[in-house]
Parts: C-alpha cells; structure tokens; sequence
C-alpha cells in the first residue's frame, strides 16, 4: 500500500514535536511543556498510523485505548511520589515487552517464504531487546519495591554465563533469521532472552538503580525502533532512537555521578560490590553529637546562607512539602536559601528533581553539586534529609572505600551540618558515614516529616 503524502507529514510533524519535546525536557522549568509535546506528537503518530492501515474495525483498537486510558489515569492519581520509580521501571518494561511483541508477530506472519535480510534483523533484534528489557525491568521493579532483595545477587561466572547467553542468542537469532519460520526455536530465543533480562539485573544493588532504570530506558527506546523497522513506520523508528539515544546520554551522566564505567553496567557487572560490608552506628569512640528542632532552628534561623539537601529519606517520609515550608520561612528571614540535588539521589535519574517541582520549589533555587562546592566553607549550615551515600566525605578521602572517587556534595566542608534521620544506620552502599561524627555535625533522629514540621515551628517562633 502506498503511503499517502499527509501521512508521511503527518510522521515529520510527530518527530518534530518529540525532538522539541525533549529538548524542554532538559530543564525542570520547561519539562511539563516538553511532556505536552511529546504527548501531542505520539497523538499524531498514532493517528497517522491508524489512517495509513485503512483498519476497517475499530472496536478492539477502541477498547485498548480506553482500557490503556484508565489504567493509565487511575496509576497517575494514586502512585505515590516515593513510587514513582517503580513505575518508571514498569513502563520501560512495557515498553520493550510491546515492541517484542509486534516483532513476534511479524515473524509468525511471515509463512513459509521466510524473511527478507533487513526484516530478519529487525525482527530478531527487536525479540531479544524487548523481551530482555522486559524481564529486566521486572527485577529493576522488584528490587525497587523490596519484592527482590536489594543487594547484589552473585554467582560464579557471572559475566562469563551471560556472555555466553548473549552469543548463543545471537546465533540462534541468526540461524532462524536464514530460514522459514520456526516456533519452538522462536519460542528457544524468547526463553533465553528473558533470562538474559534477569541476569543483567540481578547483580545490580539497589544503590545503582538510577543507572539501571537509566538503561532500561534506553533498550526499551531500541526495542521500539527496531520494531519500527519490522512495520516500516517512520515515526515509531525516530521515536525509538530520540528514546534510546537520550537514554544512553542519561546513562553515562549517571556513570559519571557515581564514577562508574558504562561498560560496567552493560556487563551486568555494575554496583555489585557497591553494598558490601560496613557497619552502621557509631564505631569504637565515634560519638554523635544529637540536636533538638529548637537548637538546629536557631542555627538555620539566624543564619546568612542555607543549603538544603534532599535524599531518600526524603521521598519516604513525603516530606517534601515541608521542606519547601521550611526553605519559605527561612528565604523570609532574609537567609539564602538553596536546594542542592545530586543526579544519582533517590531511586531513578530525576527523582529529587520531581519531588522538589511536586512542592513547588522555585527553579532558581535548585542547584547541582558542581554549583556548591567550590563555596561550601562559606555555607553557614547544610541541612541533610535522608541523603547519605551522595554526602559520604569517605568517597573523597578513603581510595579503600567502595564508593571512592564518587562525586558527592561536600556537605562536611560547611560550617555546620544538620542530618536529619531516622538512626545511624548505613545507606544504599552499605558503608558507613563519617559524616555522621564530626564535630561540626549534629544529628536529628526521626521521621523527616515530623523533624521538619517541627523545625517550621521553631522557626515560626523565632
């Protein structure tokens, strides 16, 4: 069927308004604009596409989208923000399961006459990246909500089993690719393509999820487009490579946050030594000085400068609002008054950054770590919340330390620091903060919602 010139401008309108879409993206100010876009160009791809088949029946294709449409509005109103990476994780593995899906059908479409080359490739490159992205979302998923453990799963051979998989697949990929369709081989490469999934996963710890959802993304992006390939649709090929692409691009920042090796992470070697041992608490004659809300008040009330840095603990407690509350009160008392986020804190690429925009902090407020460090000796204090691997001084000064020469903020060169959290207990990487005991530094133990609601009614009082 010949495609009709609408369609095909139809396609360049769509790829202009996903590129333009995700340039906005690469600013919290502009971000929801540039998901608008983005939106309104998969709307016109997908209604391009709908009118260049000449479907007759719309009924099944009607109850997807309305079936797809709640599901999709019901999991936007009630997943939580300390959720959301979670269902990051989902979608890019339904992402890379549907485009498998599509490559599955072409090639059982197929019949006897076998394949062209190109849609060969396209088919089984499509099979093997979705239906990996897939299964290997669902860990990321399930080590994101504890379902699977957290730490690294080892085993011996690890990159060598998985080496071996990936070459076995490739070779039975292309010995089906050379001949007439055949089911149970293709079933043979879906099998082994999902176990691919779970072996790339699963040695990752959960301090590394960011990278990996990173990742996901980005094979799901692949996945996508090699499925365009299959159905010679333009805008599912450009829309999967900006996906893939960015991806990567995400990828490597994330590397680079945590100096790690991309190489690493595509080996499915990544983070698995970064949760080995280290205890938590204090150690030996290490002693934490503790504060009440009312001193650490005093101390950021009366205050000329004020960084404020989110973690975790953060999105656990949902105290995100209040830590806006408090930022309010303290810009007020004409104190400065500045979010600090690291690229890897929380669970996936953009987390802080989400939640701080959920509460409304102003975006000129919203600094990266390379902003504060080079001053942070004339920061009159640092306030911690639920951050700790991303703030750990022994990255910087330990070469034995597992996480060292990760760039972190610099938090201890402050005058004075503030953590707020529930205990002493280690973080994400499993080692233990020095932070914790510095004369400078004082702890406050609990609930970062309740800890910060208190210090707003300190400050209130001041």
């Amino acid at each position: 069927m010949q495609t009709l010139p609408i369609i095909q401008l139809s396609y360049l309108v769509s790829a202009v308004l996903f590129i333009l879409g995700l340039k906005r993206l690469s600013s919290p100010a502009t971000a929801r604009g540039g998901n608008t876009l983005a939106a309104l160009g998969m709307l016109v791809a997908v209604a391009a596409t709908l009118l260049d088949q000449s479907i007759i029946d719309f009924t099944w294709i009607i109850v997807g989208v309305v079936a797809g449409g709640a599901i999709g509005l019901i999991m936007a109103r009630t997943v939580k923000m300390t959720s959301m990476p979670q269902m990051v994780a989902v979608f890019n593995g339904f992402g890379g399961g549907a485009s498998a899906l599509v490559a599955a059908a072409e090639y059982f479409r197929a019949g006897e006459a076998g394949f062209a080359t190109d849609a060969a490739v396209s088919i089984m490159a499509g099979v093997i990246i979705g239906t990996a992205t897939f299964s290997g979302s669902l860990i990321a998923f399930g080590k994101l909500q504890g379902i699977v453990t957290e730490k690294a799963v080892k085993y011996p051979l690890q990159r060598t089993t998985s080496f071996l998989l990936f070459l076995g697949l490739l070779a039975l990929a292309g010995y089906l690719g050379m001949r007439a369709p055949d089911g149970q081989l293709f079933l043979g490469v879906i099998a082994a393509a999902l176990v691919l999934g779970v072996l790339i996963v699963i040695p990752i710890g959960g301090a590394d999820m960011p990278v990996v959802v990173a990742l996901l993304n980005s094979y799901s992006g692949l996945a996508a487009s090699a499925a365009g390939f299959v159905l010679n649709n333009n805008a599912l090929i450009i829309a999967g490579a900006l996906v893939g692409a960015s991806g990567l691009i995400l990828t490597n920042i994330m590397c680079r946050a945590m100096n790690r090796s991309l190489a690493n992470v595509m080996f499915g070697a990544f983070g698995a030594g970064a949760v080995g041992g280290g205890a938590g608490g204090a150690d030996g004659d290490r002693v934490a000085n503790e504060i009440d809300p009312e001193d650490a008040a005093m101390l950021m009330g009366y205050a000329q400068s004020v960084l404020i840095v989110p973690g975790y603990g953060l999105a656990v407690a949902q105290a995100q609002h209040k830590a806006r509350e408090l930022g309010d009160l303290l810009g007020k008392r004409g104190v400065q008054v500045k979010y600090v986020v690291h690229p890897v804190a929380g669970r996936m690429p953009g987390h802080m950054n989400v939640l701080l925009a959920e509460a409304n902090v102003p975006y000129d407020q919203l600094y990266e770590p390379d902003d504060v460090n080079g001053d942070m000796e004339n920061a009159d204090v640092a306030i911690i919340i639920g951050a700790n691997d991303v703030v750990n001084p022994a990255a910087r000064d330990d070469p034995s330390s597992l996480i060292a020469g990760m760039p972190i903020i610099e938090v201890d060169r402050a005058k004075r620091t503030i953590v707020l959290k529930r205990s002493l207990n280690v973080g994400f990487a499993g080692i233990d903060n020095p932070l914790f005991y510095l004369q400078n530094n004082s702890m406050l133990f609990g609930d970062a919602a309740k800890s910060l609601s208190d210090l707003v009614e300190e400050v209130k009082a001041l």
